[in-house]
């Protein structure tokens, strides 16, 4: 698997990583045992980069990775947590330093280090863009020891463009996939001008890219595939790629078209992402060790031809962009 250096810091990653969102909670029942056996995949096919947050299961994410990390021994993988989702209600005025700093250290408990290696603001209100006493609060927080780097997970391209002109930010993740390509026109160029490292969320679209979603998949109560299809708990745009899920399954019967004999669609939608050089890292979930190992694959496909290219920006242009360009 590639490895390249995460923006601006000393950390080298993998180009796939481990997002751990579905290890911590929100994607049905996946098992304390299934999610180890998942990271550990991950692990042992060359991932060097794990994506998590405090809200994942409230800490089960965390604590499974600190689990799985300290087992193992050996190089650790960067990891990557976010904090502000813990914060009730979840408004501008309550990303503090003192807030944070109680975030960050509950993070620091549950991970089982006296450093994180990348602590990001986790989608916050966009007001928060425009108080530059946050980040300096980060920055105290970052000379105090307890945090190695900071960055920010973003809702939209806005706040992605306004976090980069705070000089401490070294990196943004968002939402990225053939059903969200907004983020490769002005914030890829920016985002490498300024060698802000880029990670993509969301990379599979929640499932659908993956082509084993059908019209009549059913999910659980707890799965935000059932209970965030309009956006009832948080912002729309984190299922399915906020692409009404009718619309994303006839745009995956082209994409289907697309995906060569042999090769599964999730890994021909992992590698279209790593076709643009500003991405530092996709970061794909895993409910178990198979899927994990085939996320890690996607890492070694060849190239995409320029007709599968353009052929995927005709579909995304026709079908999708109608609904999520302007709006993400």
């Amino acid at each position: 698997m590639r490895q390249h250096s995460f923006g601006r810091t000393d950390f080298t990653v993998s180009d796939i990583g481990f997002g751990a969102w579905q290890i911590g909670g929100s994607w049905g029942e996946v098992s304390e045992a299934d999610g180890r056996a998942a990271l550990n995949a991950a692990l042992d096919a060359g991932m060097t980069f794990i994506d998590t947050a405090d809200v994942y299961g409230d800490g089960r994410s965390e604590r499974i990775i600190a689990d799985v990390l300290k087992a193992r021994g050996g190089a650790r993988p960067m990891v990557a947590t976010k904090a502000g989702r813990r914060l009730n209600p979840h408004v501008a005025g309550g990303y503090t330093k003192a807030n944070l700093e109680g975030f960050i250290d509950r993070s620091l408990q549950n991970l089982g280090v006296e450093r994180l290696d990348l602590v990001q603001l986790h989608c916050p209100p966009a007001e928060v863009y425009y108080h530059p006493e946050v980040f300096e609060g980060l920055e105290e927080l970052k000379r105090a020891g307890k945090i190695a780097h900071y960055g920010v997970s973003v809702e939209n391209v806005e706040q992605a463009l306004k976090a980069i002109e705070y000089p401490g930010v070294v990196s943004v993740q968002i939402i990225f996939n053939l059903f969200r390509q907004r983020p490769a026109g002005l914030f890829f160029q920016e985002a490498r001008r300024r060698n802000v490292a880029v990670i993509a969320r969301v990379p599979l679209a929640s499932g659908l890219l993956s082509g084993k979603i059908t019209a009549a998949t059913q999910f659980a109560a707890e799965d935000h595939r059932n209970f965030n299809r309009h956006g009832e708990a948080f912002d729309v745009g984190e299922t399915f790629a906020g692409v009404p899920l009718e619309t994303g399954l006839q745009a995956v019967e082209e994409v289907r078209k697309l995906v060569p004999a042999g090769t599964a669609m999730a890994a021909l939608a992992l590698r279209w992402i790593l076709m643009h050089e500003a991405v530092t890292v996709a970061i794909p979930g895993a409910r178990n060790a198979t899927q994990a190992q085939a996320n890690a694959a996607a890492s070694d496909l060849p190239a995409l031809s320029e007709d599968v290219m353009a052929a995927a920006r005709d579909i995304y242009d026709r079908l999708i962009a109608p609904h999520v360009h302007q709006r993400w």
